[in-house]
């Protein structure tokens, strides 16, 4: 069984027993959460498409880390005008592992 959900503006397609890392997310490490913006459950050739959620639809996960994503670097340069700029940026994440998908 896997699902679709959608958390921090981004949809992730999950099963049960996955490991994710998502926007961040105010929770303790070991806490037990509830995503219940479930876009989509599909097992084998059953698939429900929510409009736009599936009604009744839960997904519940342990929060197992927080941390932050491999810094990326933003460099912007005109040619010829003596203009550069670097700069840098790093996300934080909340690491997940799905426990269970409730249809």
């Amino acid at each position: 069984m896997y699902a679709v959900i959608k958390t921090g503006g981004k949809q992730y397609r999950v099963a049960a027993g996955e490991k994710i890392k998502v926007e961040q997310i105010p929770a303790d490490v070991g806490a037990e959460i509830t995503l219940d913006q479930v876009l989509m459950v599909g097992e084998g050739e059953s698939v429900k498409v929510g409009t736009p959620l599936v009604s009744g639809a839960k997904v519940t996960a342990k929060v197992l880390s927080h941390g932050r994503h491999a810094k990326i670097t933003i460099f912007k340069m005109r040619r010829r005008k003596h203009y550069q700029k670097h700069q840098g940026h790093r996300q934080n994440y909340t690491e997940l592992e799905i426990s269970g998908i409730a249809a």
